[in-house]
């Protein structure tokens, strides 16, 4: 998710008169981890990594695969159920092996709700993402998959397509895949409040962007 947080941050900057009113909320709240915060870092990590070690297991579980690897090494999966408690993260995310690293964790915000108060996290932990529609792509010759596409919800729904039941069709009428068959991915992100926390030990805290013991 860290890849699409990035890239919608840099659409608002490139593009201020059109993404200013799209652009995601970042972290206000970037102090040290406090006892509650700990408790369900540590709660958090010997559960998902007992039960989502490996990018097989989220798979199983009904993740799917949505980006390519970002910068600090993280491939993302969605389970696209976007109301999480402690035990059932929004996604997972893994290494290049396929080892689990970290989960984000999701509050739906349709209506501007403020930043959620939960399970003793800061509430300046939480970063908003905008809705928007995710897809990926098969190359038709060569069977391989391309990843972190993304349609602003806005642009999908002016293009006539349903974010109840996105369809490849309005992908191809927005002129971002050649056939319908290309797609073999595709749902709705919607607006939401999501907490991203590191599953592996991070030296830098749990809650940090990046992950020094990971290599990209």
């Amino acid at each position: 998710m860290r890849t699409y947080f990035l890239a919608a941050m840099a659409l608002a900057v490139a593009c201020a008169c059109n993404a200013i009113a799209r652009a995601d909320e970042g972290p206000t709240y970037f102090g040290a981890i406090s006892p509650s915060e700990q408790q369900f870092v540590e709660s958090m990590q010997r559960d998902l990594t007992n039960r989502f070690p490996y990018a097989s297991d989220a798979v199983r579980a009904g993740y799917v695969r949505y980006t390519a690897a970002d910068e600090t090494g993280a491939i993302s999966y969605a389970n696209r159920q976007w109301v999480s408690d402690p035990t059932h993260p929004s996604q997972l995310w893994y290494d290049k092996h396929g080892d689990l690293l970290g989960a984000d964790f999701s509050v739906p915000r349709p209506s501007g709700e403020p930043r959620p108060n939960l399970w003793g996290i800061n509430p300046g932990r939480w970063v908003e993402f905008n809705g928007h529609v995710h897809y990926v792509l098969k190359d038709p010759a060569t069977g391989t998959l391309s990843y972190d596409h993304w349609i602003w919800n806005a642009d999908f729904t002016a293009a006539g397509g349903s974010l109840d039941n996105p369809s490849a069709d309005t992908v191809v009428k927005l002129g971002k895949a050649n056939s319908a068959a290309d797609v073999v991915t595709i749902f709705e992100f919607p607006t939401i409040w999501d907490l991203i926390v590191w599953v592996k030990p991070n030296p830098n805290g749990a809650f940090a962007w990046a992950n020094p013991a990971v290599i990209p």
